[in-house]
């Protein structure tokens, strides 16, 4: 009385995630990342004025319209570079220093851009101070990010995207 059940199995294919969802959910890290540490740059740069949010909203875009395009290269670059590097150290571990690096070249590079926004190369003496103090200010709030995005974000986005 053991008689074969026969299933109608029929495979369910995985629906693709919309390519408008993933440019979204770049948009709002990058937003999220980078217009708070504009934020910050500004602040310590000209203060609160009465045109603050116009100076921190044209460093922001500033800032994004550069490193967007850098940071994507230089994050395909660093994850070859520290996978050859580190070749037995884990994903973690991989993810912590490429992580601590990105966020210290990309301040740099927004710090760059929010001073010669915010002060201009008038006065290289004043730029230079502006740069500084903008990325000093900004750094260690940047490398929390950066370190609790790689530990706990980058993997679920990394999957969302090739979803």
């Amino acid at each position: 009385m053991n008689t074969p059940a026969l299933i109608n199995y029929v495979p369910v294919a995985l629906k693709k995630t919309p390519v408008i969802y993933k440019i979204l959910v770049m948009v709002m890290m990058i937003t999220l990342v980078g217009g708070s540490l504009t934020y910050i740059m500004t602040y310590t740069n000209v203060g609160i004025t009465d045109h603050f949010y116009m100076d921190w909203f044209t460093s922001f875009l500033s800032a994004v319209l550069i490193m967007a395009p850098i940071g994507l290269a230089m994050t395909a670059f660093m994850n070859v570079f520290v996978t050859k590097l580190l070749p037995t150290a884990s994903e973690l571990k991989r993810n912590l220093v490429i992580s601590v690096f990105m966020a210290l070249n990309m301040e740099l590079l927004m710090a760059f851009v929010t001073a010669t926004n915010n002060i201009g190369f008038a006065n290289t003496r004043l730029f230079y101070t502006a740069w500084v103090e903008g990325l000093l200010a900004a750094l260690p709030i940047g490398l929390i990010l950066m370190l609790v995005m790689s530990v706990t974000v980058k993997p679920k986005i990394e999957r969302f995207l090739k979803s």
